[in-house]
């Protein structure tokens, strides 16, 4: 099938909406699809084709198949939402796939079969607006959305789906990626990483994303290394001079991982942690995330067959379950501090959490997901 996605993200970036949306698109590339993703261009970027950068892309993003990018150089994030759907329909798609609702909508209205990525409820001023006339709007449509949390908030809000309409489907992992990763000890050797028990967090350092209690439970338990992977540069000064201040030796803000590298950092750990806040900050700075999230973090951790430890918010219990992880509330340091020293004393438990991790993860591939989004959609080609 000749599919054109539509993504507003910037890329290269290390932006989860960045990483995602490569990630889905290259999924439909790995499934035999010919897929074009048309993206906007900003004044550091080709705007021609990326051929000469796909090894650059590959590495970043941890890609294998290569697809096509095109950048369309607009003046304006509006004119790219048009303009985008303008080049897709020159391309004659069987297929717009798409996370813009307003290339949605008009995708439908250029008669093309449309796919509709939802990751939060419609926001801004117009947004519902948008997101009202593409659920109203006549012909070939679907929405994949990441959480069971997200449909039943936009059932609420908007109105029941149609059968077929909508699709739930969370976020994936390329599984083989964390196929043949070493054990903690030689992966730390690998990294250059003390040799003790280790706890890893890996994602960026927005607002709600758990720094404070990972600072606090590095206090509380010394003897342990605390890793954090990911984060801008300025983030990971702020949380640095923060862990210094604190006279905390046992913390590490490595700052951003190329997403080709992290399973070897994932590897490293004892225990991954999920320490999300009841509210989570996001790169656009909005949304209802805590509520409706899918962080791809979660899934890369079932592939890496480590213990986890992850707040206890509800929509985490859609993947995460009493086999595969432990749960703590977020706002009590003390039943994390307790849930790791009781790990790390029972090498026991940890193996049958990562055993039972790793078994979950293969449910969760990118291709599968991309397979279970398309299955059963009757796209056309645009005549």
């Amino acid at each position: 099938m000749k599919i054109a996605a539509i993504s507003a993200s910037h890329v290269p970036s290390n932006t989860a909406n960045s990483i995602q949306a490569l990630k889905a698109v290259h999924a439909l590339a790995e499934n035999g699809h010919d897929v074009t993703l048309i993206l906007p261009a900003d004044q550091a970027t080709d705007t021609h084709q990326t051929c000469q950068a796909w090894p650059n892309l590959a590495n970043l993003y941890g890609l294998r198949t290569e697809f096509c990018i095109e950048y369309l150089p607009v003046t304006t994030r509006r004119m790219f939402f048009i303009s985008a759907v303008w080049r897709a329909r020159q391309i004659r798609p069987d297929l717009l796939y798409v996370w813009p609702i307003q290339s949605a909508v008009l995708g439908l209205l250029s008669g093309l079969p449309v796919i509709l990525e939802m990751h939060d409820l419609p926001s801004g001023k117009f947004g519902p607006l948008w997101y009202r006339a593409f659920r109203t709007l006549k012909g070939q449509k679907r929405q994949a959305i990441i959480t069971a949390a997200l449909k039943q908030s936009l059932e609420a809000e908007y109105g029941m789906f149609l059968p077929g309409e909508a699709i739930v489907t969370p976020n994936g992992v390329e599984i083989e990626r964390f196929a043949h990763l070493p054990d903690p000890p030689t992966a730390r050797r690998l990294l250059n990483l003390p040799e003790a028990p280790t706890i890893v967090c890996t994602g960026h350092l927005y607002t709600g994303r758990g720094m404070e209690l990972f600072l606090e439970l590095a206090a509380r338990l010394p003897n342990a290394r605390f890793l954090w992977a990911g984060g801008n540069p300025e983030d990971v000064e702020t949380w640095k001079h923060k862990a210094q201040s604190r006279g905390l030796v046992n913390v590490t803000f490595s700052g951003f991982i190329h997403n080709a590298q992290l399973p070897l950092y994932q590897a490293a750990a004892d225990i991954l942690l999920m320490p999300y806040e009841r509210e989570i900050g996001i790169s656009s700075g909005a949304g209802h995330s805590a509520q409706v999230s899918s962080p791809m973090k979660m899934f890369e951790y079932l592939a890496a067959g480590r213990a986890i430890v992850a707040s206890d918010l509800a929509v985490f219990h859609e993947v995460l379950n009493e086999r595969n992880a432990i749960f703590c509330p977020p706002e009590r340091p003390g039943a994390w501090e307790g849930a790791i020293r009781a790990l790390l004393d029972d090498p026991v438990r940890r193996t049958a959490l990562a055993k039972q991790a790793r078994a979950d993860a293969a449910q969760y591939t990118w291709m599968e997901r991309a397979k279970r989004i398309l299955n059963e959609f009757p796209a056309r080609r645009t005549k």
